[in-house]
């Protein structure tokens, strides 16, 4: 049976009146939270990510606009890098690209037009980024030494002519590989990342699609620096693989972000189509211990269910995770939220994230 979570407090979030700032925030796609109380954001069609600092109790501003450009590489400087996911670990703040195809959308006026665009994928080439940009004080760094990690710098995975090694190493992949060779958009249940979590030299990748036989999946990658500026695959499997599988039965959903709470992996689910439906959190007990593919499913000790987010139809799609204490409560987490339901914002450029106990 369904459970409600317990929302705790609200935490308003405010951003500049600039030209951005008003699409920003009905497109927040990913969030992660710093040491330092940095709030990190990233939407879906801009190519930059986003800083808020704590400005009163749960209330953060100050926005800054750091472009990814002055970083890493990119493709191009006009395709839009559909962030979905982001993770601070380690004094990098890693984010990655939806790794995803798109279907046109129809414009509605049921023409022989609309057809046509129904029947159109395009292709964004900075949607295959996953990279890593040096944090510190708040601000993004090219490089930086810091005293407890050493030297630290900005790369990004290499690029290939199929996107990336990530999309290369899993062409053949007996689950993902027919979702590359024949590119089903996502949102069509297609290849579509929608998840991010780092632990030391671990990259966990959540896919809201392809959701097979009620199993979404986790891959696992271990990114090293190969030369300046550039990101390769670290061999960690015992036939030579270059990435790991973990398949998680979320009620047939997929998986829209994650966040890791000490060893346990923190699963926000919801639909994998262009449909509003359920938005389900679960949790991974003792996921960091798992060193080999895997199979997790409700009925067992190693997935549990904790419960659903509030239904709006046509709005308020969770999102963005992250481990925020407030009120005494350890165990809490911050939810941000794209295409905000109005009585969620607050005019055109602050809006209200959740914050709900962890059962």
């Amino acid at each position: 049976m369904p459970t409600e979570g317990f929302l705790l407090s609200r935490v308003l979030l405010r951003f500049d009146h600039d030209s951005d700032a008003e699409d920003l925030v009905g497109e927040l796609s990913a969030a992660a939270l710093a040491p330092d109380g940095s709030l990190w954001v990233g939407a879906d069609e801009l190519l930059s990510v986003e800083r808020l600092t704590p400005v009163g109790h749960n209330i953060f501003g100050e926005h800054t606009t750091f472009a990814l450009k002055d970083y890493v590489e990119m493709f191009d400087d006009e395709d839009e890098v559909d962030i979905e996911g982001m993770a601070y670990d380690a004094g990098y703040l890693w984010f990655t690209g939806s790794h995803s195809s798109k279907r046109k959308k129809p414009k509605g006026d049921e023409t022989s037009e609309d057809l046509e665009r129904l029947a159109r994928i395009a292709y964004d080439d900075n949607r295959y980024l996953l990279g890593r940009i040096p944090q510190h004080g708040g601000a993004l760094l090219a490089s930086y030494r810091d005293p407890d990690h050493g030297e630290l710098t900005a790369a990004s995975l290499q690029k290939t002519d199929h996107g990336s090694l990530l999309i290369d190493a899993l062409r053949d992949d007996a689950h993902l590989g027919p979702f590359i060779d024949f590119p089903i958009p996502s949102k069509d249940n297609g290849f579509d990342i929608e998840g991010l979590a780092v632990k030391n030299d671990r990259v966990f990748l959540g896919f809201r699609g392809p959701v097979l036989r009620g199993y979404a999946v986790i891959v696992e990658i271990e990114p090293e620096l190969s030369s300046p500026g550039v990101l390769t695959l670290k061999q960690i499997g015992d036939d030579g693989a270059r990435y790991r599988k973990h398949f998680v039965r979320l009620d047939g959903l997929g998986i829209r972000e994650l966040c890791l709470h000490g060893d346990d992996m923190l699963i926000i689910a919801g639909p994998t189509m262009d449909h509003d439906g359920a938005m389900r959190l679960f949790r991974l007990n003792d996921f960091l211990e798992l060193d080999e593919n895997s199979l997790s499913a409700p009925d067992g000790d190693d997935l549990d269910y904790l419960f659903d987010l509030p239904y709006v139809a046509g709005a308020d799609q969770a999102e963005g995770l992250v481990v925020y204490p407030v009120l005494g409560e350890e165990n809490a987490v911050m939810i941000l939220h794209d295409d905000p339901h109005p009585r969620r914002r607050r005019g055109k450029y602050e809006l209200y994230a959740d914050v709900y106990r962890l059962p």
